[in-house]
């Protein structure tokens, strides 16, 4: 499975955008996939995930109720819809596959496809 991000750019606080991430390969549907951020200078972060079928989704705290995850199978494609968003959120956002489920989907290491990530930037 290979995975390309895209939608990432420079907005205002309070703003939206919509990352994408597009996979290629026919067992799509099979893995979960996960979005992760890392901002200049901090450790890596989880912040969503939704399992292959699409019917369990995860957050983080930090983003519940401003941040939607979903996928379409047929288009081998997860969609990360960013609300409300503040300055903090400001990182390189990137998109992973993993073949776990539940609380694993929090972990990183659970992974084992990355995209290269793309850069959202919320200025004040």
């Amino acid at each position: 499975v290979q995975l390309v991000e895209s939608g990432g750019g420079l907005v205002q606080a309070g703003a939206s955008l919509s990352l994408s991430c597009a996979a290629s390969g026919r067992t799509f549907s099979a893995v979960a996939v996960g979005w992760f951020r890392q901002a200049l200078g901090k450790e890596r972060e989880f912040v969503a995930a939704i399992e292959g079928t699409g019917d369990r989704k995860y957050y983080a705290d930090s983003v519940k109720g401003r941040f939607t995850i979903s996928r379409d199978n047929a288009k081998n494609t997860v969609w990360l819809q960013m609300n409300s968003l503040k300055p903090e959120d400001t990182a390189v956002y990137s998109c992973a596959a993993s073949y776990y489920s539940g609380s694993s989907l929090y972990l990183h290491e659970k992974y084992i496809y990355f995209g290269q990530g793309t850069q959202v930037t919320v200025s004040s």
